[in-house]
């Protein structure tokens, strides 16, 4: 876990921040620091070829890959060059070595740009458990025209007014918009021949085997990535190695990582397609298109096929497959606890509060306290005046609620409520995923847990049965991750341990949905946490706390 964070105080002039993650559990003698020095602005740029505000890092999207080994010291240096914005940043993931991502995490920056990819190589002796020849780093996301001020501001109006469907998909920060369908494109501020959204480019030699590591922090979209007229075979998931298994189109959900490998042994006289494309919603958006270079072709040299459009959007079956196949490799196991000491189920559910749309757990929609909650536990602040002391509902009506139907009553409640966990204790929690308010509408969710990984015990269809499923449970080679999804109209079980002192969130990595509510809290060994520095003080209650 790594996170940055500007948020409601009075920073030194020069926005500086900084912040160590340590990803070993164990001391390595070549174990270094690392040092990474950013400043974050905003500037005018054209991913797609449309030219908008930017959130960059050092002036790029995505920003710099943070390269360590297992064991190392990360110091960031960060220089808030915003002039109207604080800035936290997450680092998503970073249990062990592995492929993770970190992005921003106040208001909706991520999906303005503030992304990049952190790559964990082993200790220095170990090795992987496949083979490959070269190492090749690509992030996946959905591009859209607004503002995120403008998007937020929808969302939170009455009449309420969605997003929409993302304008173009990129990858690693490239993509195409169709410039001629503005209302005036001789207005300039499209241009196709911008450099800036030529696409990218992956040159691999002839016979050769890449680990191509692929994330998605898309701010909305579930997507399938494919390679034309190559299969490849899935190594990791998260961090964690899988149980290999070959495909031809990989599904990813926002938060995700995959290792794939890919042998280039196709004709090397011609460069191929990579695309991905949209699944789970109606595409609006088009393919988004990356180039296979096969050396000595030249890089530039478009494939003259037609880019593949992937799968079918609503076809469920094979991402429910994809799912459940990935299994944790057998040299690899990390055994779960056979049983839990808590269950909580919590209820997707689309609601209303005051005529505001959001998004509910439980048909209690989460809303985020002034003062943050770590500082509020740890310095013993008067609670009952930062955040409700009642906890979220860990059940609902299971028995009478009717999940493939628009619920008889949309109303729902607001809290700031958290769990109280147990440190070190088992729990299980379980996503059950009901209809929208829109009739025969169940949307895809995917679960990210901060500062854990988690068993995923099971998917299944329809409604979750506390005494039938938990039995099906795969407690013998269970994946563990970071981010899970639960399918439309379905549930998804996962178990962790609360082993992580602190207090963490767990919350659709959707932009809007999280935005909207769709997120609860766990708090856990706050007592084991060291003593924090006057520093991150100034939100809410703990103004007076902060000593510049």
């Amino acid at each position: 876990m790594m996170t940055m964070e500007d948020d409601c105080r009075d920073g030194d002039d020069d926005g500086k921040l900084s912040a160590k993650v340590e990803t070993a559990a164990f001391p390595i003698v070549e174990a270094r620091v690392r040092h990474y020095r950013w400043d974050v602005k905003y500037e005018y740029k054209s991913p797609d070829c449309f030219q908008k505000l930017v959130m960059t890092i050092n002036g790029g999207t995505p920003g710099p890959t943070i390269l360590a080994q297992q064991g190392d010291t990360i110091v960031v240096e960060l220089k808030n060059s915003l002039l109207t914005e604080n800035i936290a940043i997450h680092g998503h993931g970073i249990r062990q070595a592995g492929t993770f991502m970190y992005h921003g995490h106040y208001g909706m920056q991520r999906e303005a740009g503030l992304y990049g990819s952190i790559i964990v190589s082993l200790p220095s002796g170990a090795s992987e458990p496949f083979a490959y020849d070269y190492d090749r780093t690509i992030i996946l996301n959905d591009w859209f025209h607004k503002s995120t001020y403008e998007e937020a501001t929808g969302l939170s109006s009455i009449p309420f007014v969605w997003v929409g469907e993302p304008q173009s998909l990129l990858i690693n920060g490239r993509g195409r918009y169709n410039c001629s369908l503005l209302a005036n494109p001789s207005l300039g501020a499209c241009n196709v021949t911008n450099p800036e959204c030529s696409p990218h480019v992956v040159t691999v030699i002839p016979s050769k085997t890449y680990r191509l590591r692929i994330g998605s922090l898309t701010a909305l979209s579930a997507l399938s990535f494919q390679i034309e007229g190559h299969n490849f075979t899935v190594v990791e998931a998260d961090g964690h190695y899988v149980e290999p298994f070959v495909t031809k189109n990989l599904f990813l959900y926002s938060g995700e990582t995959y290792s794939i490998l890919v042998k280039a042994n196709q004709d090397p006289s011609r460069n191929y397609w990579m695309t991905t494309s949209v699944v789970g919603r109606e595409p609006k958006t088009p393919t988004g298109l990356a180039i296979l270079n096969y050396y000595p072709t030249h890089f530039r040299k478009s494939p003259s096929t037609v880019p593949t459009t992937g799968p079918a959007w609503n076809d469920t079956a094979p991402r429910l497959a994809q799912s459940l196949a990935i299994k944790s490799l057998q040299d690899s196991i990390h055994t779960p606890p056979p049983t839990s000491d808590k269950t909580i189920v919590l209820l997707n559910t689309q609601n209303k509060i005051d005529g505001h749309v959001r998004w509910s757990l439980n048909n209690v929609s989460f809303s985020i306290p002034h003062t943050p909650y770590l500082i509020a536990l740890k310095e013993k602040l008067n609670l009952s005046h930062v955040f409700e002391q009642k906890p979220p509902p860990e059940t609902y009506d299971f028995n009478n609620y009717d999940i493939y139907s628009v619920a008889k009553n949309v109303n729902a409640t607001s809290s700031n409520g958290l769990y109280r966990l147990k440190f070190n204790s088992t729990v299980d929690v379980v996503l059950q995923n009901a209809n929208t308010m829109t009739a025969n509408n169940s949307e895809i969710h995917p679960w990210h847990l901060h500062g854990h990984d988690f068993w995923v015990l099971g998917y299944g269809k329809g409604k979750f049965d506390i005494t039938k499923d938990v039995a099906k449970y795969n407690l013998v080679n269970p994946i563990m991750k970071n981010t899970v999804p639960v399918h439309p109209f379905g549930w998804t079980a996962l178990r962790f341990r609360a082993d992580n002192p602190g207090v963490w969130a767990f919350h659709c990595h959707i932009e809007s949905h999280f935005y909207m509510g769709m997120g609860v809290v766990f708090e856990s060994g706050v007592e084991k946490v060291a003593k924090l520095p006057s520093s991150i003080m100034g939100c809410g209650e703990t103004k007076s706390y902060h000593r510049p």
